[in-house]
C-alpha cells in the first residue's frame, strides 16, 4: 500500500463555467506534469466528458474517476462518483431527467461542449447545466448510494452554493461519504469550528475551472490500488486505509 495524489474536482469544457482550455488531452497532460495518480472529472450535473477524459488518462497511466457535482433542489452543490458503466449511465439517465430545462445561452453562460481526443466538438449541450436538479439533496444521495457511489457534499465551507450555507447545518445522519473542504481553509481550523462533523473524512480539491488550476490542491489517499473501491475505505478508514493532506 502507499500514497496516491488525487484531484477529485476537475470540471472540462463541458460546464459552461470551465474554461475551453480544459480539454481533455489538456487535463491529461497537466495531471501528468503535476504527477497526480488519480483525477476525478466533475462538470456540472452531467457526465458525458467522462469517456474521452478516461481513454486518455488510461494511456498516460493515470486513473480517472467518473464524477459530477450536482446542484439539488436546495441549490447544494454535492459530488458524486461512480465506477460501474451501467451505474454511470443510469445516473447519467436521472440528472437528464430531473434538471430544470433553461436554456443555455453561450454568450451569457458560457459554451457547453463535449469533445474528442483532438479536441472537436461532437455534442453541444443546449439546456444549462448549472441549473437545479429538482431533487433533493437527500433523494440524490440516496439515489447515489443505490447505484453503489460516494456521495461528498463539495466545499461546505463556502457562504454560497454548499450545504451549510443552504441549510444552515449538516443533518444529523447524514450519509455523506466525506466532506469536500475549500482549498485555502484549514483542516484544524474547520473540525475546531464543526466537532460535531468530526465523524467524517474530509478532501481537498482544486475545483478546477482553468488548466493553471489543475493539481493545485490535492488530497493523499493511502491505497492498496488507485480505484474508487479503494478510495471507498479510505474515506470510511477501513482496513489501514486513510486520506490526509499534503504538507506545504
Amino acid at each position: 500500500m502507499r500514497y496516491f495524489s488525487a484531484d477529485l474536482h476537475i470540471h472540462t469544457v463541458l460546464s459552461p463555467c470551465g474554461d475551453l482550455g480544459m480539454s481533455p488531452s489538456k487535463i491529461t497532460a497537466l495531471a501528468r506534469k503535476k504527477k497526480l495518480d488519480i483525477i476525478g472529472i466533475t462538470d456540472h450535473n452531467s457526465m458525458l466528458q467522462y469517456p474521452v477524459v478516461k481513454s486518455l488518462c488510461e494511456e498516460a497511466g493515470i486513473v480517472a474517476i467518473c464524477g459530477v457535482e450536482i446542484n439539488t433542489r436546495e441549490e447544494v452543490h454535492c459530488l458524486a462518483y461512480f465506477d460501474h458503466p451501467g451505474n454511470i449511465a443510469d445516473f447519467q439517465n436521472y440528472l437528464e431527467k430531473h434538471i430544470l430545462r433553461i436554456t443555455n445561452k453561450p454568450e451569457k453562460f458560457g459554451y457547453q461542449v463535449v469533445v474528442d481526443a483532438e479536441e472537436r466538438i461532437t455534442t453541444e449541450v443546449d439546456y444549462l447545466l448549472t441549473a437545479s436538479l429538482s431533487r433533493s439533496i437527500d433523494e440524490v444521495s440516496d439515489e447515489v448510494h443505490r447505484l453503489g457511489g460516494i456521495v461528498i457534499p463539495a466545499h461546505v465551507d463556502r457562504p454560497s452554493f454548499s450545504i451549510i450555507s443552504q441549510l444552515g447545518f449538516i443533518p444529523a445522519g447524514f450519509p455523506a461519504d466525506a466532506l469536500e473542504i475549500s482549498p485555502n481553509t484549514d483542516e484544524n481550523a474547520f473540525r475546531s469550528k464543526y466537532p460535531e462533523l468530526s465523524k467524517y473524512s474530509l478532501v481537498r480539491n482544486s475545483d478546477a475551472h482553468y488548466p493553471g488550476h489543475i493539481g493545485s490542491s490535492t488530497t493523499l489517499f493511502f491505497l492498496e490500488k488507485p480505484s474508487l473501491k479503494e478510495i471507498k475505505l479510505a474515506l470510511s478508514k477501513t482496513g489501514n486505509r486513510h486520506v490526509i493532506f499534503p504538507t506545504l
